[in-house]
């Protein structure tokens, strides 16, 4: 008789993904999953495939959770220049009140694993396009109301907010200082008057 899991997969990914976000893939030993997800090693091997299986799933599971919220933040925003103010500033906020200093874990898994992996080589390459098509559709709409003037390169802006909130996470490790980093976002974001 199959014995029956006696665990929330969905909780031990979430669980996992937190683990992995800290430490990285490779500073991520078995023996750690076995502590931090109170399940045995032949459990994460029979359900998830291995630590890089696992690894794999669990940052799946952040992306398309940050995709999601995303994607619904900006909906909620009636103006395009407050509303992408309003997303740095909760980006920055968020990094600042993290005591662990995590950061964003695509930037991270980018930074550990590039170059080398080819197969998140392409992962990144299609989170990267996502958000740039998302918020290539939040300046549309923008263009479309008159918020935004005509003959901006919509396509460059909306790549150039991915790679300025990125980069404004990373800074945010590094130099928590809100104040500053919101002047820098004020001064971002004049880019679309």
């Amino acid at each position: 008789m199959p014995k029956t899991k006696q665990f929330d997969e969905q909780q031990i990914l979430e669980k996992a993904m937190e683990l992995f976000w800290k430490k990285g893939l490779h500073a991520t030993s078995i023996q750690d999953l076995v502590n931090h997800l109170g399940i045995s090693r032949s459990s994460i091997y029979d359900t998830f495939g291995g630590k890089k299986e696992l690894f794999d799933k669990s940052f799946q599971l952040y992306r398309t959770a940050n995709i999601a919220g995303i994607k619904s933040f900006l909906k909620k925003q009636e103006n395009v220049k407050t509303g992408l103010r309003k997303l740095f500033e909760m980006g920055i906020n968020e990094s600042i009140s993290d005591k662990e200093k995590k950061g964003c874990f695509v930037v991270n898994t980018t930074t550990e694993l590039i170059p080398g992996d080819q197969e998140i080589q392409a992962i990144l390459k299609k989170n990267k396009a996502t958000f740039e098509n998302i918020f290539y559709k939040f300046l549309l709409s923008g263009e479309q109301s008159g918020e935004i003037p005509k003959g901006k390169d919509l396509k460059t802006m909306a790549g150039l907010i991915f790679t300025f909130y990125n980069g404004i996470k990373v800074v945010a490790k590094v130099q928590p200082n809100r104040k500053k980093l919101l002047a820098s976002v004020d001064t971002f974001l004049t880019l679309l008057d």
